[in-house]
């Protein structure tokens, strides 16, 4: 297994170069604005019931988060050719505009329709936010720096992870769920400000930029929807034609993609035969591997005799080892750096095949059953996390030089899209292992095991996938 492309710097680097001169208000304005956008997802999950308590709308209640990923993949295509139009400062500015004007229609929503609404335009200015910080990075920070700069989103989110449930939980127990809310206003108003001030403007000889892809845009959501209706009233017969219809939907994508001028990802990303195509590949397969954590909680609830409180904080130890890893990772270079492709999905494998074994065994929260559990989680998480940041340092590496935008925002629509895709094909796994029949602790441990084995099947390809991304040239 070889590796062609030698990176330029190999010395060290340290955290603490992330925050020298200009470098550190970046830092500050990136890093800032992906702790907002990832607040808002924990915090807005966790004051949800309060919400439909309040305004109604049980029956919708998937919703809210189902429009907010959908729109968030449609932000991600956008960033790239917002940058070229508006510049990095006044595409901040844009996107923390379109993000307050949904928060603010959540904070004031008298049903849940509004709500849903506002959750959809938090998606687009999140998105673009999250987008924008991998951006920045390529635009703003020397190459050697690229890798630990992107393990700084990573270490935002995991501040998320631990602070956003706790957050949330106040407001919603105090009865102000609005509030949560409200607050995100004031701070979206400063990052955009600061980015406008500090920011680079836009380049003045590029004048030209490719069209949206709203096809391709239009058949990954199709994909997603087409599983998550397959999901309801679920039978192996409608799994199987909803999974079919899927695959033709995604050969249809990528015949399309192939001839059109406006495309998501740059020359090749479609592609296995390609360097670039197989670094996609790897994000898409960990991705996917990493949506059986959205279950942990419920089957921690209903098997292993934990408070909503404690289960939320032991799913929530995927996203700590995603961090984790990345913080460990992130500042190593060379064939070390090359090494944690292989690393990363082994690590997945490992972890889903544990929760397959210990969760779907029921308890009344012994150690010895939660350690096991609790280790699964966190391999996962530190397998994707450990070689998160030079996945995405490769694709940036990869791409051709006119498509550098492209790469960027094409990390984070694989990234929403696999995460969509592997929630709608998780919720269509435990609706067919009976997680709905009325005795929920046999179906519950029966569901865990068939979603924790089959997952496993996605890191494991992630394996053949990196020696393919380490061994092509191009």
């Amino acid at each position: 297994m070889t590796d062609h492309v030698t990176p330029h710097y190999q010395e060290p680097v340290t955290w603490s170069a992330l925050f020298h001169g200009r470098l550190a208000i970046y830092s500050m304005i990136f890093g800032g604005s992906v702790a907002l956008h990832a607040l808002n997802v924990f915090i807005a999950t966790t004051i949800m019931p309060s919400v439909v308590d309040d305004i109604g709308g049980l029956e919708v209640y998937a919703w809210t988060s189902t429009v907010f990923a959908i729109i968030s993949i449609l932000s991600a295509a956008f960033a790239s050719r917002l940058l070229v139009l508006a510049g990095a400062n006044w595409s901040y500015v844009i996107a923390a505009t379109i993000f307050s004007a949904g928060t603010l229609a959540c904070a004031l929503s008298p049903n849940i329709w509004v709500l849903i609404f506002g959750r959809a335009v938090q998606g687009l200015g999140g998105g673009l936010f999250y987008t924008l910080a991998y951006a920045v990075i390529r635009m703003a920070y020397p190459d050697r720096l690229w890798s630990i700069a992107i393990g700084l989103i990573t270490v935002m989110w995991g501040v998320a992870t631990l602070t956003g449930p706790a957050i949330g939980g106040v407001f919603a127990e105090s009865g102000s769920w609005r509030m949560a809310f409200w607050a995100f206003v004031p701070f979206a108003i400063l990052f955009g400000t600061a980015a406008f001030f500090v920011l680079p403007k836009r380049d003045k000889n590029r004048t030209t930029v490719e069209g949206l892809p709203i096809l391709q845009i239009g058949l990954l959501i199709a994909i997603v929807l087409t599983l998550s209706v397959g999901s309801i009233d679920v039978t192996i017969k409608k799994a199987s034609l909803s999974v079919a219809a899927a695959i033709v939907l995604a050969w249809i994508l990528v015949r399309i993609e192939r001839q059109a001028k406006a495309r998501l990802l740059p020359k090749g990303g479609f592609s296995l035969k390609t360097s670039l195509g197989a670094h996609y590949a790897c994000i898409a397969l960990l991705l996917i591997g990493m949506q059986p954590e959205i279950f942990a909680p419920y089957f921690l609830q209903v098997l292993h005799d934990q408070s909503p409180l404690w289960a939320g904080y032991i799913g929530a130890l995927m996203a700590l080892g995603w961090t984790a890893g990345s913080v460990l990772s992130a500042s190593w270079k060379g064939r070390k750096a090359s090494r944690t492709l292989m690393i990363g999905p082994v690590l997945g494998v490992i972890g889903l095949l544990l929760q397959a074994w210990f969760l779907s065994l029921p308890s009344q929260g012994e150690i010895q059953v939660l350690g096991p559990i609790c280790t699964g989680l966190i391999m996962v998480g530190f397998g994707i996390g450990v070689c998160w940041p030079h996945i995405v340092t490769r694709v940036y590496e990869r791409a051709p030089a006119t498509e550098q935008e492209l790469a960027a925002g094409g990390v984070t629509t694989i990234q929403l899209f696999a995460t969509a895709l592997g929630a709608a094909l998780g919720g269509m796994v435990v609706n067919l292992a009976g997680i709905n029949t009325s005795d929920s602790a046999h179906s519950a441990s029966n569901a865990a095991v068939w979603l924790c084995v089959l997952f496993a099947a996605s890191p494991l390809l992630g394996v053949f996938a990196a020696r393919m991304a380490l061994s092509v040239q191009r």
